[in-house]
């Protein structure tokens, strides 16, 4: 069953899929956010995530990247010791080094979002084995999900979902190709 079947009406899916999942993302912070949820939700289910969602926005200042690059012992500390997020050392530790390498990205790019454009069209495969290379924690399934989320891959939605047309009129990355 598609998330396209299962999302409308759920009151957390339901939301993410009608106004998020796979729409175009510029923003830096939101992309960031979504790389973070997505290694999050490994070996998870993607509503655990959702639910935690607002503690990791607080948790992780906003995502904002210079912050969380910025982030050492106490404050991994603290998300450890943060219940209403996933208490995972290896997921903390990733996201953090993965706020350096964006900040890296976006100081030599101008921004996350003009680094992904500049990869830009790539086949899943090779996404993958760039981000294996450039972050951590990202496999197959994290780094595709990311993609599909932020509008880098086609698959979010089912072709005759009205989301699809929605996403299809805002020209993602990946129908332009």
């Amino acid at each position: 069953m598609s998330y396209c079947e299962i999302a409308p009406g759920h009151p957390f899916h339901g939301p993410y899929h009608d106004t998020e999942y796979g729409f175009p993302v510029r923003d830096d912070a939101v992309l960031f956010e979504r790389l973070a949820l997505e290694i999050n939700q490994a070996g998870l289910s993607w509503l655990t995530v959702l639910k935690k969602r607002e503690a990791f926005l607080a948790a992780f200042d906003g995502f904002d990247v210079g912050r969380v690059a910025r982030y050492g012992d106490p404050e991994k500390a603290r998300l450890l010791s943060d219940a209403g997020i996933i208490r995972n050392r290896l997921k903390i530790d990733a996201v953090i080094h993965n706020a350096r390498v964006i900040e890296a990205l976006i100081a030599e790019h101008g921004s996350f979002a003009a680094w992904l454009d500049r990869q830009h069209p790539l086949p899943r495969d090779d996404w993958v084995k760039l981000f294996r290379k450039t972050f951590r924690f990202t496999g197959g399934e994290i780094t595709g999900e990311f993609l599909m989320s932020t509008g880098y891959l086609p698959g979010a939605h089912d072709e005759d979902c009205p989301v699809h047309r929605e996403i299809l009129a805002l020209r993602p990355a990946w129908s332009r190709v």
